[in-house]
């Protein structure tokens, strides 16, 4: 089967733009994916959209050009980009098509996400009891693997502090002042032990990506990034995760959904953790960059606290970790946030990333989603 190349990347800056639909933004994040690539929207085989506020993102194509163009739309919650990611990168593999366009976008209210318990598989009870909150379920998962592992609040908060760095450097951000350690610690505490800017907040943008059959990527670039694997995975039995009222007395010994999502991403890459010279995590909160550090395989339990200290993660680092300022920097609009995390690495890895660029252009890179009730995505990319 063809590999795949990323051949155009676009955005939409992420923040607040009252006035201006979710459908324009995509429009723009298409627009500046397709003059990356050199190629228009009536040269487009093929589209994937994905959202979680808007119905249709098919309708963008009122925006873009009414071509007749195939265009399927997904959702799968916070893994939404890696998932429309599959199908392109499935079509072009399964050789219906060689070239088309990967579109997320997202318009969300202020505040938290919010939805019925019943609308994932949960008890109504759940959700009067109080339970039905992400910031608890983050709270309570980062507060356990504390006490396992020795992580510190100063870890928490240094994680935190890297990724409004790192915004401060990114004009696509939401985020861009920089805060210090002691801000973040001394910010109203949420869910014990996060406090509020330890964590990301919904808000509204788009990116978008141009994908091709890797054999005529040369047509369009001298530098293609080649998209490896993406995989998705959902919870097992007995794992704790968000939305998941209960969990066995194994709970322990049942690995995460991104656990089985990254190893079968690196087989089907044929890479390991160990060649991973980038990476973008899903940071909902500062210990959730913390927990899939370990989950994907890029260090042991435990060890974050040496790390993140020593500036491993940081943009000059030994593996820099969430260059654009992640989630805590750039807000998620659901549909976007992972098509956003792979243009970093597609612009880092080619080598134009600018004040943010990290040093030796990086050969192999790592993108990773996480969301309710329980599900994971994992995109592996190489040079």
């Amino acid at each position: 089967m063809p590999d795949v190349a990323i051949i155009g990347v676009g955005i939409h800056r992420f923040g607040r733009f009252p006035g201006k639909p979710a459908l324009a933004m995509g429009a723009e994040a298409a627009r500046e994916a397709l003059a990356d690539a050199g190629l228009s929207w009536a040269d487009m085989q093929f589209a994937v959209g994905g959202s979680y506020e808007v119905d249709q993102p098919d309708a963008v194509v009122a925006e873009l050009g009414l071509t007749g163009v195939q265009f399927t739309n997904v959702y799968n919650g916070c893994a939404t980009a890696g998932s429309a990611l599959a199908l392109a990168s499935q079509t072009i593999r399964l050789g219906e098509h060689q070239v088309g366009l990967v579109l997320g976008m997202d318009k969300h209210q202020p505040g938290a996400l919010t939805a019925e318990p019943e609308e994932y598989g949960c008890p109504s009870w759940y959700g009067e009891a109080g339970l039905f909150l992400t910031t608890k379920f983050f709270g309570m998962k980062i507060n356990r693997y504390m006490h396992d592992h020795g992580i510190t609040h100063e870890t928490l908060a240094a994680v935190a502090e890297k990724n409004y760095r790192n915004g401060g450097l990114n004009p696509n951000a939401h985020r861009r002042t920089p805060l210090t350690s002691e801000q973040i610690l001394g910010s109203r505490m949420v869910n014990h032990p996060l406090t509020q800017y330890m964590f990301c907040s919904p808000n509204e943008g788009a990116a978008a990506l141009v994908v091709c059959d890797a054999a005529v990527a040369h047509r369009y670039t001298d530098k293609p990034v080649y998209l490896r694997s993406v995989v998705t995975r959902t919870r097992r039995y007995g794992a704790y995760e968000v939305h998941t009222p209960s969990a066995s007395v194994a709970a322990d010994h049942v690995p995460a959904p991104t656990v089985d999502a990254v190893r079968a991403a690196y087989e089907a890459a044929g890479v390991g953790p160990e060649d991973v010279g980038i990476a973008q995590l899903q940071d909902t909160d500062a210990g959730a960059e913390v927990i899939h550090m370990a989950e994907c395989g890029l260090c042991e339990d435990g060890a974050q606290n040496e790390l993140i200290a020593s500036g491993a993660t940081e943009v000059g680092g030994s593996l820099p970790v969430n260059t654009d300022g992640g989630l805590i920097a750039n807000g998620e609009p659901v549909g976007a946030s992972g098509l956003r995390q792979v243009r970093e690495l597609v612009l880092q890895m080619r080598g134009q990333a600018g004040d943010r660029q990290v040093p030796n252009e990086p050969r192999v890179g790592l993108a990773q989603l996480y969301g309710a009730p329980g599900v994971a995505a994992v995109s592996i990319l190489s040079t």
